[in-house]
Parts: C-alpha cells; structure tokens; sequence
C-alpha cells in the first residue's frame, strides 16, 4: 500500500460566500410577494377588529337618564354619597346682610342758619349738624347743648336761644333715652345724673357737688351760679330741669 502524499489529501468543500444584505425596501418588497396582499389585509382587519374589542370592553359607561336628575329627599330616595358631591356643587353660605348705618338723617331745630331735616356720617356730632344747618344764629345759646355729643338716627337737635328754657329732648322711635324722667335734685343727685343734663359735663357736675358739700345744700336753683363753670346762659337752660 503507498503512502498518501499531503497534497494528494481532497478538501473539504467550504461553503459559498453569504449573499450580501438586500436594503430594506426590497426586502420588504419580497416579503410582501411570499406573503401576498390577501393575507396583509386579512392580518390588518383582525388587529383592528382586537383592538375596537378591547376599547368596548375597558371604555366608561355612558350616564344614564336617572344619573342626571336632582336627589330628593322623600320618602324612598337616597341622598347622594359625601364622596360623590363636587366642590361645586356645594353651596357656600351666604353672608349676613349688613346693618351698618351709612348715613344719619337728624332735624336740627331752634336757633340755627336754616332749621330742617339733613343727612350726616354715621360718626357725626352735634356740631356738625348745627353746621349743616348753616350754622348758629345770633341769639344762639350754645352752652346749653352739648356741642360734641355723638348724634345717632332720628335725633333732634334743638338749639335754644337766650333765655329761652332747653325743652326736653324727645327720644327717636327704638331708642333708649338717657335723660332723665323729671327735674334732677341737685342736693341729692349723683354725678352721673347731673352729667346727663344738657351743658353740664363731668368737670361741671363735680363742681356741683363740690360746691354742696362745701357750703351745704342748694336753696334754690338759682344758686346754682355760684357753682364755678355755670354762667347766665347755662342756668336758663338748667332752671326747668333741675330742683332743690
């Protein structure tokens, strides 16, 4: 038997060189003709036909007619959930209506410019409406009233003029009236009932009682212009108000 010589041994045959890449397009294109336009279309139409399923099955339900009517509360209705009710559909409650005065309406009467009815601010005095009014006249008497008292709706003004006695001021419809019901003891009165008659102011009514514990009690009421503070004018405007 003779040996075999190296290059007399056969080769395996090697395997053929791949094809190169085909681009994609016509790839895709010789997909398309093993395929065949029948199986794309029929393939297309069942994933869309999957597709309107599933959105049939997960969609929310359409409201019903009874969803949208309003709740009652009678006899076999149920009023709706807490947790249902919107921020909007709560009703927020309504304030309470306002009863600040915006303005006053006063008459100012007596011994002024122009006497009648006017309107003032809700924090007016006395003096302003007397200015209202056009002003004092000349046979005014001024320290009979409280020039700076606060006024309040539906008071009447009344101006005396000299020697003329201050008439009892009529209290407003609904107002508590703070003067008092008859003419003031002035050997026995308080200073804070002599504070309430017209002209006569805490420093005034001290000085009343000062002077009757000082020199006893009042004779008359025309003792009173002993007392320091009171002139002429004031003691008319107190004669029919007070007593001894």
């Amino acid at each position: 038997m003779s040996a075999v010589r190296p290059w007399e041994v056969a080769l395996p045959d090697l395997p053929d060189r791949p094809a190169p890449l085909q681009p994609l397009h016509q790839r895709a294109r010789t997909w398309l003709q093993w395929v065949g336009p029948g199986r794309v279309a029929a393939t297309s139409i069942a994933v869309l036909a999957v597709l309107a399923a599933a959105y049939w099955l997960v969609r929310p339900p359409a409201a019903t007619t009874e969803s949208t009517l309003p709740y009652t509360t009678g006899a076999g209705s149920s009023a709706p959930d807490s947790s249902t009710v919107s921020s909007s559909d709560e009703v927020a409650p309504s304030a309470p209506p306002s009863t600040a005065l915006t303005e006053l309406v006063v008459h100012v009467a007596g011994a002024v410019a122009h006497p009648g009815v006017y309107r003032v601010a809700p924090a007016s005095r006395v003096i302003d409406a007397v200015d209202r009014a056009g002003g004092l006249a000349g046979d005014a008497q001024p320290d009979a009233l409280n020039l700076a008292a606060p006024l309040i709706d539906g008071e009447r003004v009344y101006v005396p003029r000299v020697g003329e006695s201050v008439p009892v001021a009529t209290p407003a419809v609904g107002e508590v009236s703070d003067a008092p019901a008859g003419p003031v003891n002035l050997n026995r009165a308080e200073a804070d009932e002599l504070d309430q008659l017209p002209g006569v102011g805490p420093a005034t009514a001290a000085a009343i009682i000062a002077h009757r514990e000082q020199h006893g009690p009042f004779a008359s009421v025309d003792d009173l212009a002993d007392v320091r503070g009171i002139g002429p004018a004031k003691l008319e405007a107190l004669r029919g108000l007070v007593t001894v």
